[in-house]
């Protein structure tokens, strides 16, 4: 797709597109600029950049999260963090799955302290 086609499907400006490539939020299209084409991989960058800023995170602390491939904290609750792999944030995996998963770990350790503390 081209970049206008990827701006109507991400709702996200073809200027803020440039300037999330030229930070290296989002890899550099395929083909050069004559051709350029872009796939699902500049979608899920664009989402997750996105995510990432609704969640309050500046430009700057984000280049930090991508460049180092380390897990992006999410407070929880007092006390819990929850911490998700940058590929995960807007890649448009059903948050219900995740939540399941999660729910799932949460109960396996209540439990475990439980039995622990018997």
């Amino acid at each position: 797709m081209n970049i206008r086609e990827l701006a109507a499907l991400t709702g996200v400006a073809e200027r803020q597109i440039r300037y999330m490539i030229a930070e290296g939020f989002v890899p550099a299209p395929r083909g050069g600029r004559a051709r350029a084409d872009y796939g699902d991989d500049h979608v899920a960058a664009i989402r997750r950049y996105g995510e990432l800023r609704a969640r309050g995170l500046p430009p700057a602390a984000i280049k930090v999260l991508l460049n180092e491939g380390g897990a992006v904290p999410f407070p929880v609750a007092p006390g819990l963090t929850l911490m998700v792999e940058p590929r995960l944030i807007g890649s448009g995996e059903p948050a219900e799955g995740l939540v399941a998963r999660l729910a799932e770990v949460v109960r396996t350790i209540v439990e475990k302290d439980r039995r622990d503390d018997d």
